[in-house]
């Protein structure tokens, strides 16, 4: 069945690239393109809250130990969490999103889900749309972010992550099944490792054959 355009869910899930690294970044370019971990000192217990792409191609990620994390990257540069600082970047960011949506929905800091429903004859093409977003974000606040398109807010989350880092992707009505089937089970948000550690055991690797479960 064909809905009218007026009628069709538009979801965009919004999430900036490492967000806490790129705020830095914004305010420092010469720590562009070089392995950087937000997070404290590595030498004291803590945690990575954020890590550039240049440090995660050695295996560091978010929740990791920071001293796990100098291990792995020796020459990372180690930066504290300004949380201040963050804070204001986000509300910039935010200011964005509402000129677009009278329904933004916040996720945290860094993300969250914008219904353009109906907005098509106001803004025009949901692609163009999107892609405004994303420039204004890197013209006004100086970071790059990711964007995921769906008729609901689990395909839009979903393909935010197939998107980055700073791409978009929209997942079109009636493309969800094909897009979802073949994801392994841990893609899916609400699906811990834990979780998907135990699907597997039983059997179930993808989204499709957990489809088919009671």
């Amino acid at each position: 069945m064909e809905f009218p355009m007026s009628l069709r869910r538009i979801i965009l899930h919004i999430d900036m690239d490492a967000f806490f690294v790129s705020v830095e970044e914004a305010l420092d370019p010469s720590l562009k393109s070089k392995p950087v971990i937000v997070g404290g000192n590595p030498n004291k217990r803590g945690v990575v809250a954020a890590a550039s792409y240049a440090a995660r191609k050695y295996g560091v990620h978010s929740a990791m130990p920071t001293s796990q994390a100098k291990r792995l990257c020796p020459h990372a540069i180690f930066l504290s969490v300004n949380h201040q600082l963050y804070t204001n970047f986000s509300k910039r960011i935010f200011k964005i999103f509402e000129k677009w949506s009278p329904r933004v929905e916040p996720v945290s800091l860094d993300e969250a889900y914008l219904d353009l429903s109906g907005c098509e004859r106001l803004h025009g093409p949901t692609l163009k749309v999107a892609d405004k977003i994303r420039k204004a974000i890197k013209e006004t606040v100086g970071i790059n972010a990711s964007i995921g398109i769906g008729s609901n807010k689990l395909i839009a989350k979903i393909a935010s992550a197939y998107a980055k880092p700073n791409g978009m992707l929209w997942i079109a009505d009636g493309m969800e099944q094909k897009f979802l089937s073949p994801l392994d089970v841990g893609k899916i948000p609400g699906i811990g490792l834990k979780m998907s550690e135990r699907l597997k055991k039983k059997g179930i690797k993808t989204a499709k054959e957990l489809s088919k479960l009671p």
